[in-house]
C-alpha cells in the first residue's frame, strides 16, 4: 500500500496565505484524508491527505498524492464538480493559485457578483 505523507507546515502556510489573500481574510480549513485512484489503469484506492475549504458556496479541495504532487478541484454541488484541466501539480502555491483563479472565472461566467453568496 502507498503511503502519502500529510501535508508539511510549509505546504499548509502557502495554502493558508493564496486562499487569505483570495479573500482578504482569514478562511478556515480543513484538513481530511480521501481515497483516490492514483493510476487510472489500476482500481487500487491510495489514502490521500486533502485540504478542504468552503467559501462563497464553493467548496475547493487540494490532494497530495505524493512527495511534491497535487490535485485539485472546486465544486458546487454533488453534481457540480469542476477541475483545472491539469491533472497534477508540483508546487502547492500554484495548484491552489490557479484553482481559485479558475474558479473566480467561472462565477464571473456565471454572472456572479464577486460578493454574492458570501456570509
Amino acid at each position: 500500500m502507498i503511503s502519502i505523507p500529510d501535508f508539511t507546515d510549509t505546504e499548509l502556510s502557502v495554502a493558508r496565505s493564496a486562499i487569505n489573500e483570495r479573500y482578504g481574510k482569514t478562511v478556515a480549513i480543513d484538513l481530511a484524508d480521501s481515497e483516490l485512484r492514483l493510476d487510472r489503469e489500476s482500481t487500487a484506492l491510495t489514502l490521500c491527505p486533502t485540504i478542504f475549504w468552503t467559501e462563497r458556496t464553493t467548496s475547493f479541495v487540494v490532494f497530495k498524492v505524493g512527495e511534491s504532487r497535487y490535485r485539485c478541484q472546486f465544486f458546487y454541488s454533488a453534481h457540480e464538480q469542476y477541475g483545472t484541466g491539469r491533472d497534477e501539480y508540483e508546487d502547492i502555491g500554484k495548484c491552489v493559485t490557479h484553482v481559485l483563479q479558475l474558479q473566480a472565472d467561472h462565477e464571473a461566467k456565471r454572472g456572479l457578483a464577486p460578493d454574492k453568496g458570501a456570509h
